[in-house]
């Protein structure tokens, strides 16, 4: 019975050093790994150190070469881009937000020196710093130099382009506005050429025989009609074909005398009453015609009358005769 229990017990204790051997074996893997890992920091640190020796040291070095003269040349720099771009946005305003934050950049460089320059600490690797970067913002600077200048080359190709198309239709339109006065002028002849013409007149005052002929008369107490005899001379240009002749007679007082009221016709001169007409057909050729008025029982106006003819909607021809 007790050989029994004695076994669990024998049983524990082997459990028990070997969880024991086990702790021991991982803290001394972890002694190593800490021991490795803190040397490799010292070693770190120390040449974190030397390297910050060798800085300081460097930058003794190089004070007798990082006087004003360097950083004074380096800020110059600084504020003849910021000029450059200045003057680029003049050219170019629509690249204005670009070339903005470039020169906020600078501004930025020229503040960091500035605030160095006035706290002494002015150094190698701040120089070195700007350097890198004032050549970055040139080279950035010149692309957008270069970009510019192509686009305002551009720019004056094509207004140099629009001032020729300008000057080409302008010359067009000259050429177009001279062909026009001359065809102006050419039918304007031509109509001055086709015109008719009335001429060889006779106008007069009829009275009525006792046996129903006419006769002229000066006197408005026997004047019945009036009649207007003529010749429409020859004209080889003008159309021919069925016209219309127009007669007006004014009388002393300025009234048109109207065989039928709203007689009118539309002539070059506007709207004007006639009164009587005549239909013929010229073939170009000279035509006599006569052309007759009817007082129809009115007595006429003792005076002076004006006759005038009308054809083509234009004045060919006058005449007059007095009636006592």
């Amino acid at each position: 019975m007790s050989e029994v229990q004695e076994a669990p017990k024998r049983n524990t204790s082997s459990a028990m050093i070997a969880v024991l051997v086990l702790l021991v074996v991982g803290l001394g893997i972890f002694i190593f790994l800490w021991s490795s890992k803190n040397s490799a920091l010292n070693d770190c640190n120390a040449h974190v150190e030397n390297l910050q020796k060798d800085s300081i040291a460097m930058n003794e070095m190089m004070k007798p070469f990082l006087g004003d003269d360097v950083s004074n040349d380096l800020m110059k720099d600084f504020e003849n881009m910021m000029e450059t771009y200045d003057a680029l946005i003049k050219k170019d305003a629509t690249q204005s937000d670009s070339l903005n934050v470039q020169k906020e950049k600078i501004q930025n460089l020229m503040s960091e020196l500035e605030t160095a320059k006035k706290g002494g600490k002015v150094n190698a690797s701040l120089i070195a710093k700007l350097k890198r970067e004032n050549e970055t913002l040139r080279q950035i600077m010149i692309g957008y130099v270069k970009q510019i200048d192509e686009l305002n080359t551009l720019n004056l190709q094509l207004e140099s382009e629009l001032d020729e198309t300008t000057n080409e239709l302008t010359s067009t339109q000259t050429e177009r506005d001279t062909y026009k006065t001359q065809s102006e002028v050419s039918e304007a002849k031509v109509k001055a050429g086709s015109k008719l013409k009335a001429y060889g007149f006779t106008s007069e005052g009829l009275r009525m025989k006792i046996n129903n002929t006419p006769e002229p008369t000066t006197k408005a107490r026997n004047c019945v009609q009036v009649r207007s005899s003529f010749t429409i001379g020859e004209n080889e240009i003008a159309e021919a074909g069925p016209k219309t002749v127009y007669l007006q007679i004014t009388d002393p007082d300025g009234k048109v005398l109207q065989g039928r009221s709203g007689n009118t016709v539309q002539t070059e001169s506007g709207t004007v009453a006639y009164s009587d007409k005549k239909e013929i057909t010229y073939n170009n050729k000279s035509v006599d015609l006569s052309i007759y008025y009817d007082f129809n029982g009115a007595e006429p106006v003792k005076g002076a009358y004006k006759v005038k003819v009308f054809c083509d909607g234009q004045l060919i021809g006058t005449d007059g005769f007095s009636l006592k």
